[in-house]
């Protein structure tokens, strides 16, 4: 189950005229409208390319061209964990396991229901020296075992139930 979100047209309207109406700023204006819902809405991504005067192939092609761009909500918090060789031979794949069993997630299911976290898997974090590394929110953690990264996942709960609270 994917939650989607409804095109605010005036908040992307708002993001281009930032961006002064430049076609040359399509990248700019992809991330700024990622920013504001934390993927690329084909809605966006439709309006943007008319906006602009310019092809929906070439604006679709851009953002499925950038690995940073999401066609697909996120959770609030991202879970990035790194496969490239040096974290796969030290493990990775006992962290992933264990962080998706903990989130009740699958290979093909990255985002909880919730839209609390979404988990992914990346090619390299250029962190080999901390192996197996994993990026939460931006934040890089190094030399995770299995149980470290659940630990990081309910402390990241727990602290979402605290603000809920407040």
């Amino acid at each position: 189950m994917t939650a989607t979100v409804t095109c605010d047209y005036a908040k992307v309207q708002s993001i281009l005229d930032g961006h002064g109406n430049d076609p040359a700023r399509l990248i700019s204006i992809l991330q700024a409208v990622q920013a504001e819902y934390r993927y690329l809405p084909e809605e966006a991504l439709a309006y943007v390319a008319e906006a602009l005067n310019l092809p929906p192939a070439r604006v679709y092609g851009v953002a499925t061209f950038y690995a940073h761009f999401a066609l697909e909500p996120k959770g609030r918090h991202v879970v990035k964990l790194c496969d490239g060789t040096a974290c796969h031979v030290r493990g990775s794949m006992p962290i992933l396991e264990a962080i998706r069993k903990r989130l009740g997630l699958t290979g093909e299911k990255v985002t909880t229901d919730d839209m609390a976290f979404t988990v992914e898997t990346v090619s390299c974090l250029g962190a080999c020296g901390l192996a197996p590394a994993v990026v939460i929110d931006e934040e890089v953690h190094g030399q995770v075992t299995p149980e470290q990264a659940v630990t990081l996942i309910e402390a990241i709960i727990e602290k979402d139930k605290e603000a809920s609270h407040v």
